[in-house]
C-alpha cells in the first residue's frame, strides 16, 4: 500500500521537512510541485527530515502542468477547506495521489473549479482559524487512508 503525497508549491521548509518524515513513515511517495518557497537544500528542510531525506521516494516537477502531464490517469483527490465532502468519505485505495496547497492559500482555484467532484475537507470546528498546519493535515489524511485500507 502506498500513497502520493502531493505539494504544490509548498512555502514552509520545516512542514515540507515533516511530511518528507511521514512520506518515509508511511511508505508514500513525496511529490513536490514547484515553485517552492524555500531551497531544496534548505538547512530547516533537512533538520525536519532528519537524515531520513535521502531515503524518500521523492519526484520534483517544474510546474503543475509538468505534474499532470507525468500523473496523466491518475486517481487524485484534493484537500481544501473550500469543500463540503468530508475527509472521511475520501475513496482511499493504493496509489492514491493526495493533493495539498500551499500554506497560504491552499489550491488554486483553477486546481479546485477543475476537480469539483474530488474535492474534500478536514472539518473545523471553530470560527477562530481558517486552515490547519499543512504538516498536521497530511497526517490526518495519509493515516486515516491506512487505517482504512487496513480494515
Amino acid at each position: 500500500m502506498a500513497y502520493n503525497i502531493v505539494l504544490v508549491e509548498p512555502e514552509i521548509p520545516t512542514n515540507t521537512g515533516n511530511i518528507g518524515r511521514l512520506s518515509l513513515a508511511s511508505g508514500s511517495n513525496l511529490h513536490l510541485v514547484k515553485p517552492f518557497g524555500f531551497e531544496i537544500t534548505d538547512a530547516r528542510l533537512k533538520r525536519a527530515g532528519l537524515d531520513y531525506w535521502k531515503h524518500l521516494d521523492l519526484h520534483i516537477y517544474e510546474n503543475i502542468e509538468e505534474f499532470y502531464a507525468k500523473n496523466a490517469g491518475k486517481k487524485m483527490v484534493y484537500l481544501t477547506s473550500k469543500s463540503e465532502k468530508s475527509y472521511t468519505e475520501i475513496p482511499f485505495e493504493d496509489d492514491l495521489f493526495l493533493v495539498f496547497g500551499k500554506e497560504s492559500v491552499g489550491l488554486s482555484e483553477e486546481i479546485t473549479e477543475a476537480n469539483t467532484k474530488q474535492l474534500y475537507t478536514i472539518p473545523m470546528f471553530s470560527e477562530h482559524i481558517r486552515s490547519l498546519n499543512l504538516a498536521n493535515a497530511v497526517s490526518i489524511i495519509v493515516y486515516e487512508g491506512i487505517r482504512r485500507l487496513s480494515l
